[in-house]
Formats: C-alpha cells, sequence, structure tokens
C-alpha cells in the first residue's frame, strides 16, 4: 500500500530521510520484515517540501516519525530537525537521528531539543526498529491528545454564553448558591445550566469537568464562542 493511502487509512508510517539511496533501501527492507510501512526521501529539502502546506493540527493524521540523517547535502539533518520543531511537528512526529560517531554531540544536543532518540551507525537493527515502535507509540498517543482537544474544542463551541458563564465558576469550586449570587439569577436557573453544561461537556462532574479542561486551559478563560469561528 502507498504510504500516503496507508496514512489516511491510520496506517503508521515511518518517514526514511538519508540522502544514501543503499541506506534508505536497507531501511525500507528491515521495516517490512517488521510489517511496517516506509517512505524515503533523498535530502531535508525533499522532505521539507513534502511538508509545505502541511500543519501540525491536521497532521501526521496516523502514527509517525522520522529517521533523519544528520549529515546530508544541502538542507541538513538538524536544519530540517529546527524546522520541525518551529512548525510544531514533533509531538506526533517523533524524530530518531541516524548518527556517526563524529556526531554523537550534535545528537545529543538535539535529543535536549525535543528529538526522540539517535541511533549511532553501524546499529543493531533490532535495537533500531524497537526504538522505531516506541517513537510510533508515542506518536499515536500525541494523536490521541490531539483528538481529545478537538472533541473539547467543539463541545465549548456548543456552549452558550450563561453556560460558559456557569462553566468557569462551577470549575472554580463554587457552589450553586454562589453562582448564582455572582451572575444574579435563580439557584435553579443555576442548576439547569449546570446540568446542559455537563451533558454538553459529557462529564458527570465537577472534578470530571475541571479534569476536561485541564489540557485546553486557555479555553477556561477565553472559551471560543460559534461567532467566533469562520462559517
Amino acid at each position: 500500500m502507498n504510504p500516503s493511502a496507508a496514512s489516511r487509512f491510520g496506517l503508521p508510517v515511518v518517514y526514511l530521510v538519508d540522502d544514501e539511496d543503499v541506506v534508505r533501501e536497507a531501511l525500507a527492507w528491515l521495516l517490512r520484515t517488521r510489517r511496517l510501512l516506509s517512505e524515503g526521501f533523498a535530502s531535508g529539502d525533499a522532505f521539507s517540501e513534502f511538508l509545505a502546506g502541511r500543519a501540525p493540527a491536521d497532521w501526521p493524521t496516523a502514527p509517525s516519525c522520522v529517521l533523519l540523517d544528520v549529515r546530508m547535502p544541502g538542507m541538513s539533518g538538524l536544519a530540517l530537525f529546527e524546522q520541525l520543531v518551529e512548525r510544531g511537528f514533533v509531538d506526533a512526529l517523533p524524530v530518531i537521528f541516524l548518527t556517526g560517531h563524529g556526531d554523537v554531540p550534535t545528537a545529543v544536543a538535539a535529543v535536549k531539543r525535543g528529538a526522540f532518540d539517535f541511533v549511532e551507525k553501524p546499529f543493531s537493527d533490532n535495537a533500531l526498529v524497537d526504538r522505531i515502535e516506541q517513537a510510533l507509540a508515542v506518536s499515536e498517543r500525541a494523536l490521541a491528545r490531539r483528538a481529545d482537544r478537538r472533541r473539547v474544542e467543539r463541545a465549548l463551541a456548543e456552549l452558550t454564553e450563561r453556560e460558559r458563564e456557569v462553566m468557569q465558576l462551577v470549575v472554580e469550586g463554587r457552589p450553586n448558591k454562589l453562582i448564582a449570587d455572582a451572575l444574579d439569577i435563580s439557584v435553579r436557573t443555576v442548576e439547569v445550566h449546570r446540568a446542559r453544561v455537563f451533558d454538553k461537556m459529557n462529564v458527570k462532574s465537577a472534578v470530571e469537568l475541571a479534569n476536561l479542561l485541564h489540557p485546553a486551559a486557555e479555553y477556561r478563560h477565553h472559551p471560543p464562542h460559534p461567532s467566533d469561528r469562520s462559517a
């Protein structure tokens, strides 16, 4: 299956960025033995062009990682990695550097900047694939968190202005009577809005609501309103 099509179906893809054909071919074969799909790029520039028009909010669409050679003609692996960091891709697209002995300090510095790991050449096939599978698991969790954030955003967008006001005070831990006083409404009205908030946010308690909103803390103070969104 074509890697791009596989990604659309949610199948993991490993992107191989190395200027040596023989290295990319060997890595692709190795990954096939573990039933992993891959797509090769002969330069950092080629992979950068592949990413043009893509945004970390929408891509990757399936668990993915990058095997990235440090030294390449044109855009180096390190320069490409910095681009991935600046554009916000590395959370859902872990990067494993392939490095020669002399590049180890550089690779270590990249790990401190957010790279998943580095593997020194020559490498153990099994150890490398194990790390790739771990990187794909990290990517899968990141994509799940992204999906969760989107669900929260969609639910928040369904709240009315009054429901958002009630929700804010509920999350702060205020009881219904104090919420009613703060908003100058009846306790019964607070109860109705509270129930609607819980229903729309698909939670059963204030604690669960607070935990749900924690990853998207910015929405607590500035929750999006449907009128703020483009049609």
